[in-house]
């Protein structure tokens, strides 16, 4: 068994490896991996509102989950009023942020709700391209009917 002084040594050792390791990765971390230059603006095709939504669940819950869920979905039903399209994954700077008072948390979810520029979904656009080229003119025109 080691005595308070071998002890000591060791975990001084181990503290000063733990130091010189982070150390040696701050460098590496504090690089972004691709110039600023380089980087896509993912809503280079979208256009978003000018100011962020908020929105947040009725009350305390006794589950996080349940409460930012509700938070979501109040910032979806605010969202959709102005771009019917807007969805949480299509949101610019993103986020949720939580209260708790002792078991219990309400949510508050933040973001700018974004559309493509098209105006139409991405779905939509999508299945209306796709449809002629799957199928023949005749029965294009009839499942357009």
């Amino acid at each position: 068994m080691l005595n308070f002084a071998e002890r000591r040594r060791a975990v001084r050792r181990l503290a000063l490896a733990a130091a010189a390791v982070t150390l040696l990765a701050l460098p590496a971390l504090a690089q972004p991996m691709m110039p600023d230059a380089e980087m896509p603006d993912p809503f280079a095709n979208s256009q978003c509102a000018a100011e962020p939504v908020t929105g947040s669940g009725p009350g305390f819950s006794s589950s996080r989950d349940a409460s930012e869920d509700a938070a979501r979905k109040a910032w979806g039903e605010k969202a959709t009023a102005i771009y019917p399209e807007a969805t949480w994954e299509m949101a610019k700077d993103a986020g949720v942020s939580c209260v708790v008072q002792g078991l219990y948390s309400k949510c508050f979810a933040q973001a700018i709700p974004c559309r493509p520029k098209s105006g139409a979904s991405s779905d939509e656009a999508a299945s209306d391209k796709a449809m002629p080229e799957a199928m023949g003119a005749d029965e294009a025109a009839q499942a357009g009917e």
